[in-house]
């Protein structure tokens, strides 16, 4: 985990295949005016599960409220922190909600064919068991606008907390709580707080468009050349767009 810099609390939430790592080309720009904190979300759940085991991990750091930033799987975590009236702002990148209206250009021709696989019940987690490291590098590769990944020693350390059948397991729970996602979403009704929603490849503008109906203070950026995983892949690009934002709440 990551716990630096003093200030208002920030909240960054991996996805998958990802740990805390994905933010530490962002954490140090971020914690010269507020407190960066970046768990691990290695093991998923609903959006309402994963914010309760986060709001315990922010009771024992002593964090009432915070801005949470939410990319891929951690963006349900990020809705369900504010659903618990945790979050004063929230920043989701690069994923569709569950169940919400919205994304039906993205989700036209299908989810992605990983999202069946991983839902299946023992199914991926058996295929998978001494096949991690290639498999996590598959996602990382194409989560870069290059294709060229994040160099071997990162996707290493990635590659060695989705190892073994337990850890897999673990991570396509994110996959697998979709249905409970999409029945604690549709208790939303209005987020009143300030949204950002950032896109790039492939997600694009889908969750923006997703939060149109449901955000009364939504702002929208487009990364235009900028793969999937936006901390690592562009994370200057990400800062000049976030910080600002970010600065309008102090």
């Amino acid at each position: 985990m990551i716990d630096t810099g003093t200030g208002p609390a920030i909240v960054l939430l991996h996805g998958f295949p990802h740990t805390h790592r994905l933010w530490e080309r962002a954490a140090p720009r971020l914690a010269e005016t507020h407190r960066v904190v970046a768990p691990d979300l290695v093991e998923g759940g609903s959006a309402l599960e994963l914010a309760d085991r986060l709001a315990d991990v922010l009771d024992g750091l002593g964090i009432d409220r915070a801005t949470a930033v939410g990319i891929d799987a951690g963006v349900p975590a990020a809705v369900g922190l504010a659903l618990r009236g945790r979050v004063d702002r929230l920043v989701v990148m690069e994923a569709v909600l569950p169940g919400v209206a919205g994304a039906e250009d993205f989700l036209r021709g299908g989810p992605p064919w990983w999202f069946g696989f991983h839902q299946v019940p023992g199914l991926a987690e058996g295929v998978l068991v001494g096949h991690e490291r290639e498999y996590v590098e598959w996602f990382l590769r194409a989560g870069t606008a290059d294709g060229e990944g994040i160099g071997a020693e990162l996707t290493d350390a990635f590659a060695t907390a989705y190892t073994g059948r337990t850890a897999l397991a673990g991570g396509f729970e994110h996959y697998r709580a979709m249905p409970r996602t999409a029945k604690e979403l549709a208790q939303l009704d209005r987020l009143e707080l300030p949204v950002l929603a950032i896109g790039a490849h492939p997600v694009g503008p889908a969750l923006g468009a997703q939060l149109v109906a449901l955000a009364n203070d939504l702002t929208t950026v487009q990364l235009e050349d900028c793969g999937h995983l936006i901390p690592l892949d562009a994370p200057d690009r990400l800062l000049d767009v976030l910080i600002p934002w970010l600065a309008e709440g102090l």
